[in-house]
């Protein structure tokens, strides 16, 4: 299913744990809405200045969520999160141009440079909630391995 331009709903339910536990990753009408609006609002942006990008995480439903462990309140179960990985997929854009592109030019509701070190993400989460949007901007690190998240 054709969710935008550039984006089918197959590279935002995708999971292995999903198969491997057997759950159900499809996401409810509500949720499809959020991200079709994801999609438009964050991720085409992206795809029309480096081209296709690489979606590590997109939709969970809440029995996959709580299969890895993700937070209650994970936006990625309302269709409103995706996490975007380009290192090691061949392009030439970084997930550092990646963040600092949404940082800087568009809306978005979260925006985290997840773990990795000062240079760079290990990965960029990025949500949007339309006009309930609180522009945040975070840093991940782990503290006694335990996820933790400070102003970026």
């Amino acid at each position: 299913m054709k969710l935008s331009a550039h984006f089918d709903l197959c590279e935002f339910t995708r999971s292995e744990s999903a198969k491997r536990e057997g759950v159900s990753n499809m996401p409810t009408v509500e949720h499809l809405v959020n991200i079709k609006i994801l999609c438009e609002k964050v991720l085409e942006p992206i795809r029309a200045k480096y081209g296709p990008i690489n979606i590590s995480s997109g939709y969970r439903s809440a029995a996959l969520n709580h299969f890895i462990g993700g937070s209650l309140n994970s936006d990625h179960c309302k269709g409103r999160a995706a996490d975007i990985d380009m290192d090691g997929h061949g392009g030439e854009v970084s997930n550092t141009e990646i963040f600092n592109y949404i940082k800087d030019n568009l809306d978005y509701d979260q925006l985290i440079w997840e773990f990795g070190n000062k240079e760079k993400p290990d990965w960029v989460h990025v949500g949007y909630r339309g006009k309930d949007n609180r522009k945040q901007t975070l840093r991940a690190s782990k503290v006694n391995g335990k996820s933790t998240y400070s102003p970026y």
